[in-house]
């Protein structure tokens, strides 16, 4: 059975990186998936991405030998486990708050004893390229779970949930922290503010020993976070790049045309 490169680079101390999907298309997944990134994660949370679209695409990056992750809709245990047994090689879980929900999204990634997965299937191993016999012995050890601090709350419980057993690694989510940052009033907070708490992350995680990333919008951004210690980072999507590159060549070809940013990530 194959392993999973991702989860071993963490467990070394060395950077990943990786890029967001959510246009969902089978081309162009292919064609990123062929690029050098270490994982490529479809955003099943923000993204119209149905089950059938998602096991086409995790077995496409799998072949191409890159490692397929997915940002689940919910840490509960319905949409991880479909999510796994549909091929996925890890999830990436929004919102963690509290230890309480960390605790239930890692134990659905876990077949038991370590957790309560679902045993079933066939689809899951054959990204591994193992039998399911052979998946069902392994998979604990090879599926990467990556929690994400996307709120104070979650940085306030960071060194609770980031020394869980079973928690591979952190992931910021930069735009919702920022806005579960804002004032009562919706003020939103500062540079220095935000970087300050992003900091507490990267912090509590070389405590605990726990590898921590985040959404970077630019290559150089990527590296950047990475020179702070984080080691698993997404560089934008490929929304993000297809829009910034078709913006470029307008840009040169129709300068008057007015543009505006359609892409978050």
């Amino acid at each position: 059975m194959k392993s999973n490169p991702v989860k071993r680079k963490l467990q070394q101390g060395e950077p990943s990186f990786g890029t967001w999907l959510s246009l969902g298309d089978l081309f162009a997944t292919r064609v990123l998936a062929r690029l050098g990134f270490d994982w490529l994660t479809l955003d099943m949370e923000h993204s119209a991405i149905d089950w059938q679209q998602a096991t086409t695409l995790f077995a496409a990056i799998a072949d191409a030998g890159c490692v397929p992750l997915a940002r689940v809709p919910e840490g509960n245990h319905h949409y991880i486990k479909r999510t796994l047994d549909a091929g996925a090689m890890g999830i990436v879980v929004p919102m963690v708050d509290t230890v309480e929900q960390a605790k239930t999204a890692i134990a659905a990634a876990k077949y038991p004893p370590e957790g309560n997965r679902s045993v079933g299937g066939g689809m899951h191993s054959l990204n591994y390229g193992a039998t399911a016999a052979d998946y069902q012995q392994q998979a604990n050890d090879e599926i990467l779970v990556v929690l994400q601090t996307e709120s104070p709350q979650g940085v306030e419980n960071a060194p609770d949930i980031y020394s869980l057993p079973g928690c591979d690694a952190i992931f910021v989510g930069p735009v919702d922290l920022r806005f579960q940052m804002r004032d009562p009033d919706g003020t939103f907070p500062t540079t220095e503010a935000h970087e300050a708490m992003l900091q507490r992350v990267i912090d509590v995680g070389k405590q605990v020993g726990t590898p921590t990333g985040m959404h970077a919008m630019s290559a150089e951004a990527a590296c950047a976070r990475a020179n702070q210690g984080m080691q698993f980072i997404a560089v934008a999507s490929d929304l993000k790049m297809l829009t910034e590159r078709a913006q470029e060549t307008v840009a040169q070809i129709k300068p008057e045309t007015q543009q505006e940013d359609i892409a978050r990530y």
